[in-house]
Protein backbone atom coordinates (compact mmCIF):
# COMPACT_ATOMS: atom_id res chain seq x y z
CA UNK A 1 0.00 0.00 0.00
CA UNK A 2 2.82 2.34 0.94
CA UNK A 3 4.57 1.54 -2.35
CA UNK A 4 1.40 2.34 -4.32
CA UNK A 5 1.02 5.66 -2.46
CA UNK A 6 4.65 6.55 -3.16
CA UNK A 7 4.31 5.62 -6.82
CA UNK A 8 1.16 7.73 -7.10
CA UNK A 9 2.94 10.70 -5.49
CA UNK A 10 5.91 10.33 -7.86
CA UNK A 11 3.54 10.24 -10.84
CA UNK A 12 1.76 13.41 -9.73
CA UNK A 13 5.07 15.15 -9.10
CA UNK A 14 6.32 14.18 -12.56
CA UNK A 15 3.12 15.43 -14.15
CA UNK A 16 3.47 18.76 -12.35
CA UNK A 17 7.06 19.11 -13.50
CA UNK A 18 6.06 18.42 -17.09
CA UNK A 19 3.22 20.94 -16.88
CA UNK A 20 5.49 23.53 -15.31
CA UNK A 21 8.07 22.93 -18.01
CA UNK A 22 5.42 23.48 -20.67
CA UNK A 23 4.44 26.77 -19.07
CA UNK A 24 7.99 28.07 -18.71
CA UNK A 25 9.53 26.62 -21.86
CA UNK A 26 11.53 29.25 -23.71
CA UNK A 27 12.91 29.43 -27.21
CA UNK A 28 16.53 30.25 -27.96
CA UNK A 29 16.72 33.32 -30.17
CA UNK A 30 18.79 33.36 -33.38
CA UNK A 31 21.43 35.55 -31.68
CA UNK A 32 22.33 32.55 -29.54
CA UNK A 33 22.34 34.75 -26.44
CA UNK A 34 18.77 35.58 -25.52
CA UNK A 35 15.72 33.41 -24.90
CA UNK A 36 12.05 34.34 -25.05
CA UNK A 37 8.69 32.78 -24.34
CA UNK A 38 7.72 33.44 -27.96
CA UNK A 39 10.03 33.50 -30.97
CA UNK A 40 8.25 36.61 -32.25
CA UNK A 41 9.82 38.54 -29.38
CA UNK A 42 13.40 37.66 -30.35
CA UNK A 43 13.77 40.53 -32.82
CA UNK A 44 13.07 43.00 -30.03
CA UNK A 45 16.23 42.34 -28.00
CA UNK A 46 18.46 44.10 -30.54
CA UNK A 47 15.90 46.89 -30.98
CA UNK A 48 15.70 47.44 -27.23
CA UNK A 49 19.47 47.59 -26.80
CA UNK A 50 19.83 49.93 -29.78
CA UNK A 51 17.28 52.48 -28.61
CA UNK A 52 18.43 52.35 -25.00
CA UNK A 53 22.00 53.12 -25.98
CA UNK A 54 21.54 55.41 -28.97
CA UNK A 55 18.11 57.04 -28.65
CA UNK A 56 17.72 57.26 -24.89
CA UNK A 57 21.34 58.23 -24.18
CA UNK A 58 22.34 55.06 -22.39
CA UNK A 59 19.10 54.61 -20.46
CA UNK A 60 18.17 58.11 -19.29
CA UNK A 61 14.69 59.48 -18.59
CA UNK A 62 15.19 62.54 -20.75
CA UNK A 63 13.67 64.48 -23.62
CA UNK A 64 13.59 61.62 -26.12
CA UNK A 65 11.79 59.42 -23.59
CA UNK A 66 9.22 62.16 -23.03
CA UNK A 67 8.71 62.62 -26.75
CA UNK A 68 8.58 58.89 -27.49
CA UNK A 69 5.88 58.47 -24.85
CA UNK A 70 3.95 61.36 -26.35
CA UNK A 71 4.17 59.72 -29.77
CA UNK A 72 2.55 56.50 -28.50
CA UNK A 73 -0.53 58.50 -27.60
CA UNK A 74 -0.68 60.67 -30.70
CA UNK A 75 -0.54 57.57 -32.88
CA UNK A 76 -2.95 55.39 -30.92
CA UNK A 77 -5.68 57.96 -30.28
CA UNK A 78 -6.14 58.46 -34.04
CA UNK A 79 -9.28 56.35 -34.22
CA UNK A 80 -12.96 57.28 -34.18
CA UNK A 81 -15.78 54.73 -34.41
CA UNK A 82 -18.24 57.62 -34.63
CA UNK A 83 -16.56 58.83 -37.83
CA UNK A 84 -16.54 55.26 -39.16
CA UNK A 85 -20.26 55.02 -38.43
CA UNK A 86 -20.80 57.88 -40.88
CA UNK A 87 -19.22 55.83 -43.64
CA UNK A 88 -15.82 57.55 -43.52
CA UNK A 89 -12.43 56.19 -42.49
CA UNK A 90 -12.12 56.80 -38.77
CA UNK A 91 -8.46 55.90 -38.34
CA UNK A 92 -6.68 52.71 -37.36
CA UNK A 93 -5.57 53.55 -33.82
CA UNK A 94 -2.12 52.23 -32.90
CA UNK A 95 -1.15 51.52 -36.50
CA UNK A 96 1.91 53.71 -37.05
CA UNK A 97 0.05 56.12 -39.33
CA UNK A 98 1.51 59.19 -37.65
CA UNK A 99 4.99 58.18 -38.83
CA UNK A 100 4.05 56.44 -42.07
CA UNK A 101 1.99 59.45 -43.19
CA UNK A 102 4.18 61.99 -41.42
CA UNK A 103 3.75 64.65 -44.12
CA UNK A 104 0.00 64.62 -43.48
CA UNK A 105 -0.53 63.93 -39.80
CA UNK A 106 2.26 66.14 -38.44
CA UNK A 107 0.51 69.06 -40.13
CA UNK A 108 -2.51 68.54 -37.91
CA UNK A 109 -2.43 71.30 -35.27
CA UNK A 110 -2.62 68.87 -32.35
CA UNK A 111 0.48 67.02 -33.59
CA UNK A 112 2.74 70.06 -33.73
CA UNK A 113 6.29 69.10 -32.85
CA UNK A 114 5.98 65.31 -33.09
CA UNK A 115 7.87 65.38 -36.39
CA UNK A 116 11.09 65.77 -34.38
CA UNK A 117 10.81 62.45 -32.54
CA UNK A 118 9.46 60.72 -35.66
CA UNK A 119 12.59 61.77 -37.54
CA UNK A 120 14.84 60.79 -34.63
CA UNK A 121 13.25 57.36 -34.50
CA UNK A 122 13.32 56.85 -38.28
CA UNK A 123 16.82 55.28 -38.56
CA UNK A 124 16.00 52.97 -35.65
CA UNK A 125 12.78 51.88 -37.35
CA UNK A 126 14.64 51.23 -40.60
CA UNK A 127 17.07 48.80 -38.97
CA UNK A 128 14.44 47.15 -36.75
CA UNK A 129 12.73 44.04 -38.01
CA UNK A 130 9.29 45.06 -36.71
CA UNK A 131 6.40 47.17 -37.98
CA UNK A 132 6.37 50.93 -37.53
CA UNK A 133 3.24 50.55 -35.39
CA UNK A 134 4.99 48.09 -33.07
CA UNK A 135 8.14 50.21 -32.88
CA UNK A 136 6.29 53.33 -31.73
CA UNK A 137 4.60 51.56 -28.82
CA UNK A 138 7.69 49.50 -27.95
CA UNK A 139 9.96 52.54 -27.85
CA UNK A 140 7.55 54.38 -25.56
CA UNK A 141 7.39 51.48 -23.10
CA UNK A 142 11.15 50.97 -23.08
CA UNK A 143 11.79 54.68 -22.59
CA UNK A 144 9.45 54.89 -19.60
CA UNK A 145 11.37 52.02 -17.95
CA UNK A 146 14.26 54.45 -17.49
CA UNK A 147 12.21 56.73 -15.24
CA UNK A 148 12.44 56.15 -11.46
CA UNK A 149 9.05 55.17 -10.07
CA UNK A 150 7.52 54.06 -13.39
CA UNK A 151 5.56 50.83 -13.82
CA UNK A 152 6.87 48.03 -16.02
CA UNK A 153 4.62 48.55 -19.04
CA UNK A 154 3.10 45.89 -21.28
CA UNK A 155 4.33 45.46 -24.84
CA UNK A 156 2.68 43.65 -27.74
CA UNK A 157 3.85 42.99 -31.30
CA UNK A 158 2.08 41.93 -34.45
CA UNK A 159 0.33 45.14 -35.48
CA UNK A 160 -0.16 45.70 -39.18
CA UNK A 161 1.03 49.08 -40.42
CA UNK A 162 -1.43 51.71 -41.61
CA UNK A 163 -2.35 52.08 -45.26
CA UNK A 164 -3.97 55.50 -44.85
CA UNK A 165 -3.65 58.40 -42.42
CA UNK A 166 -5.85 59.00 -39.41
CA UNK A 167 -8.38 61.81 -39.75
CA UNK A 168 -7.69 65.22 -38.28
CA UNK A 169 -9.28 66.32 -34.99
CA UNK A 170 -8.84 62.92 -33.32
CA UNK A 171 -6.06 64.12 -30.99
CA UNK A 172 -7.37 66.31 -28.14
CA UNK A 173 -5.93 69.82 -27.80
CA UNK A 174 -4.90 71.51 -24.52
CA UNK A 175 -7.51 74.23 -25.13
CA UNK A 176 -10.39 71.76 -25.58
CA UNK A 177 -13.15 71.71 -22.98
CA UNK A 178 -13.45 68.89 -20.48
CA UNK A 179 -16.68 67.83 -22.21
CA UNK A 180 -14.86 67.58 -25.53
CA UNK A 181 -11.87 65.71 -24.09
CA UNK A 182 -13.97 63.14 -22.26
CA UNK A 183 -16.14 62.62 -25.34
CA UNK A 184 -13.08 62.12 -27.56
CA UNK A 185 -11.60 59.47 -25.27
CA UNK A 186 -14.95 57.73 -24.92
CA UNK A 187 -15.29 57.61 -28.71
CA UNK A 188 -11.72 56.43 -29.30
CA UNK A 189 -11.81 53.44 -26.97
CA UNK A 190 -14.56 53.65 -24.40
CA UNK A 191 -12.22 55.30 -21.90
CA UNK A 192 -13.91 56.33 -18.67
CA UNK A 193 -13.14 59.69 -16.99
CA UNK A 194 -10.99 57.75 -14.51
CA UNK A 195 -8.99 56.19 -17.34
CA UNK A 196 -8.51 59.60 -18.95
CA UNK A 197 -6.95 60.84 -15.72
CA UNK A 198 -4.80 57.70 -15.59
CA UNK A 199 -3.45 58.34 -19.10
CA UNK A 200 -2.49 61.86 -18.04
CA UNK A 201 -0.08 60.33 -15.54
CA UNK A 202 2.23 60.53 -18.57
CA UNK A 203 2.52 64.28 -17.92
CA UNK A 204 4.65 63.52 -14.86
CA UNK A 205 7.60 63.10 -17.27
CA UNK A 206 6.44 65.58 -19.91
CA UNK A 207 7.46 69.01 -21.15
CA UNK A 208 6.15 71.45 -23.74
CA UNK A 209 8.15 72.88 -26.62
CA UNK A 210 5.56 74.77 -28.62
CA UNK A 211 2.78 75.88 -26.26
CA UNK A 212 5.07 78.83 -25.56
CA UNK A 213 7.78 78.59 -28.24
CA UNK A 214 9.93 81.13 -26.38
CA UNK A 215 10.63 78.56 -23.63
CA UNK A 216 11.04 75.09 -25.20
CA UNK A 217 11.44 72.13 -22.87
CA UNK A 218 9.29 73.60 -20.10
CA UNK A 219 8.08 70.77 -17.82
CA UNK A 220 4.62 70.26 -16.35
CA UNK A 221 5.93 69.61 -12.86
CA UNK A 222 9.10 70.17 -10.85
CA UNK A 223 10.45 66.60 -11.26
CA UNK A 224 10.21 65.77 -15.00
CA UNK A 225 12.93 63.13 -14.71
CA UNK A 226 10.89 61.12 -12.18
CA UNK A 227 7.68 59.15 -12.60
CA UNK A 228 6.10 60.46 -9.42
CA UNK A 229 2.93 62.12 -8.14
CA UNK A 230 4.20 65.72 -8.21
CA UNK A 231 2.24 66.49 -11.37
CA UNK A 232 -1.04 65.80 -9.54
CA UNK A 233 0.03 67.94 -6.60
CA UNK A 234 1.30 70.91 -8.55
CA UNK A 235 -1.63 71.12 -10.98
CA UNK A 236 -3.88 71.73 -7.96
CA UNK A 237 -1.77 74.60 -6.63
CA UNK A 238 -3.06 78.11 -7.31
CA UNK A 239 -1.61 79.50 -10.51
CA UNK A 240 0.20 82.81 -10.07
CA UNK A 241 2.43 83.33 -13.11
CA UNK A 242 3.33 82.40 -16.66
CA UNK A 243 6.81 80.93 -17.09
CA UNK A 244 7.28 82.71 -20.42
CA UNK A 245 5.30 85.21 -22.44
CA UNK A 246 1.81 84.28 -21.25
CA UNK A 247 -1.41 84.54 -23.21
CA UNK A 248 -0.68 81.41 -25.24
CA UNK A 249 -3.51 79.23 -26.47
CA UNK A 250 -3.95 76.22 -24.20
CA UNK A 251 -1.90 77.65 -21.31
CA UNK A 252 -2.98 78.98 -17.91
CA UNK A 253 -1.01 80.35 -14.99
CA UNK A 254 1.25 77.94 -13.10
CA UNK A 255 2.46 78.04 -9.48
CA UNK A 256 6.20 77.91 -10.19
CA UNK A 257 8.69 79.79 -12.30
CA UNK A 258 9.81 77.49 -15.09
CA UNK A 259 6.73 75.26 -14.93
CA UNK A 260 4.02 75.28 -17.60
CA UNK A 261 0.39 74.38 -16.94
CA UNK A 262 -1.90 73.24 -19.72
CA UNK A 263 -5.44 74.56 -19.67
CA UNK A 264 -6.79 71.02 -20.11
CA UNK A 265 -4.82 69.71 -17.11
CA UNK A 266 -6.00 72.60 -14.96
CA UNK A 267 -9.64 72.08 -15.87
CA UNK A 268 -9.59 68.29 -15.50
CA UNK A 269 -8.02 68.74 -12.05
CA UNK A 270 -10.98 70.94 -11.06
CA UNK A 271 -13.95 69.40 -12.88
CA UNK A 272 -16.45 67.57 -10.66
CA UNK A 273 -16.27 64.46 -12.90
CA UNK A 274 -12.51 64.06 -12.54
CA UNK A 275 -11.32 66.15 -9.56
CA UNK A 276 -11.51 63.42 -6.92
CA UNK A 277 -9.84 60.88 -9.19
CA UNK A 278 -7.14 63.46 -9.94
CA UNK A 279 -6.55 64.10 -6.25
CA UNK A 280 -6.49 60.36 -5.50
CA UNK A 281 -3.08 60.08 -7.18
CA UNK A 282 -1.50 62.54 -4.74
CA UNK A 283 0.96 60.65 -2.54
CA UNK A 284 -0.23 57.31 -3.97
CA UNK A 285 2.64 55.97 -6.04
CA UNK A 286 1.19 52.45 -6.20
CA UNK A 287 -2.06 53.67 -7.73
CA UNK A 288 -0.14 55.93 -10.11
CA UNK A 289 1.78 52.91 -11.39
CA UNK A 290 -1.10 50.44 -11.65
CA UNK A 291 -3.60 52.86 -13.19
CA UNK A 292 -1.18 54.11 -15.82
CA UNK A 293 -0.04 50.58 -16.65
CA UNK A 294 -3.64 49.49 -17.30
CA UNK A 295 -4.60 52.60 -19.27
CA UNK A 296 -1.42 52.47 -21.36
CA UNK A 297 -2.07 48.83 -22.23
CA UNK A 298 -5.61 49.66 -23.35
CA UNK A 299 -4.39 52.61 -25.41
CA UNK A 300 -1.63 50.73 -27.22
CA UNK A 301 -3.99 48.16 -28.69
CA UNK A 302 -6.63 50.61 -29.96
CA UNK A 303 -7.76 49.46 -33.40
CA UNK A 304 -6.09 46.08 -32.93
CA UNK A 305 -7.30 42.57 -32.16
CA UNK A 306 -5.33 41.86 -29.00
CA UNK A 307 -5.86 38.13 -29.48
CA UNK A 308 -3.76 38.28 -32.64
CA UNK A 309 -0.86 40.08 -30.93
CA UNK A 310 2.08 38.55 -29.09
CA UNK A 311 2.85 39.63 -25.53
CA UNK A 312 6.55 40.57 -25.32
CA UNK A 313 6.34 42.46 -22.02
CA UNK A 314 9.21 40.38 -20.64
CA UNK A 315 11.62 42.53 -22.67
CA UNK A 316 10.72 45.69 -20.76
CA UNK A 317 13.32 46.36 -18.05
CA UNK A 318 12.21 46.77 -14.46
CA UNK A 319 12.25 50.55 -13.84
CA UNK A 320 14.31 52.05 -11.02
CA UNK A 321 12.40 52.46 -7.73
CA UNK A 322 10.79 55.80 -6.86
CA UNK A 323 13.39 58.46 -6.13
CA UNK A 324 11.15 61.05 -4.49
CA UNK A 325 8.29 61.37 -2.02
CA UNK A 326 5.23 63.57 -2.37
CA UNK A 327 5.84 67.12 -1.22
CA UNK A 328 5.03 70.75 -1.82
CA UNK A 329 7.72 72.69 -3.65
CA UNK A 330 9.66 75.08 -1.44
CA UNK A 331 7.62 78.17 -0.59
CA UNK A 332 4.21 76.49 -1.04
CA UNK A 333 1.87 74.56 1.25
CA UNK A 334 -1.67 73.25 1.70
CA UNK A 335 -2.80 76.89 1.91
CA UNK A 336 -1.99 77.24 -1.81
CA UNK A 337 -4.19 74.31 -2.90
CA UNK A 338 -7.38 75.03 -4.83
CA UNK A 339 -9.51 72.27 -3.33
CA UNK A 340 -11.69 70.73 -6.04
CA UNK A 341 -12.69 67.30 -4.73
CA UNK A 342 -15.85 67.81 -2.72
CA UNK A 343 -15.71 64.53 -0.81
CA UNK A 344 -12.09 64.20 0.36
CA UNK A 345 -9.75 66.86 1.76
CA UNK A 346 -6.39 67.32 0.09
CA UNK A 347 -3.66 65.29 1.85
CA UNK A 348 -1.29 67.03 4.24
CA UNK A 349 2.20 67.02 2.75
CA UNK A 350 5.59 68.35 3.83
CA UNK A 351 7.13 71.38 2.13
CA UNK A 352 10.61 71.26 0.72
CA UNK A 353 13.03 73.50 2.63
CA UNK A 354 14.97 76.31 1.01
CA UNK A 355 14.20 79.20 -1.33
CA UNK A 356 11.10 79.27 -3.54
CA UNK A 357 11.33 76.57 -6.20
CA UNK A 358 12.22 77.48 -9.77
CA UNK A 359 12.06 74.68 -12.35
CA UNK A 360 14.79 74.21 -14.95
CA UNK A 361 13.88 73.31 -18.52
CA UNK A 362 14.36 69.75 -19.72
CA UNK A 363 17.72 69.72 -21.54
CA UNK A 364 17.67 68.56 -25.16
CA UNK A 365 18.94 65.04 -25.79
Amino acid sequence: MAFKTLASFVSVLAALQVANGAITRRVTCPDGVNTATNAACCALFAVRDDIQQNLFDGGECGEDVHESLRLTFHDAIGISPSISARGQFGGGGADGSIAIFESIETNFHANAGVDEIINEQKPFVQRANISVADFIQFAGAIGVSNCPGAPQLDVFVGRVDAVQPAPDKTVPEPFDTVDSILARFADAGGFTPEEVVALLVSHTVAAADLVDPTIPGTPFDSTPEMFDTQFFIETQLRGTLFPGTGGNQGEVESPLAGELRLQSDSELARDSRTACEWQSFVNNQAKLQSAFKAAFRKMTVLGQDENSLVDCSELVPVPPPPASTAHFPAGLSNADIEQACASTPFPTLPTDPGPVTSVAPVPPS
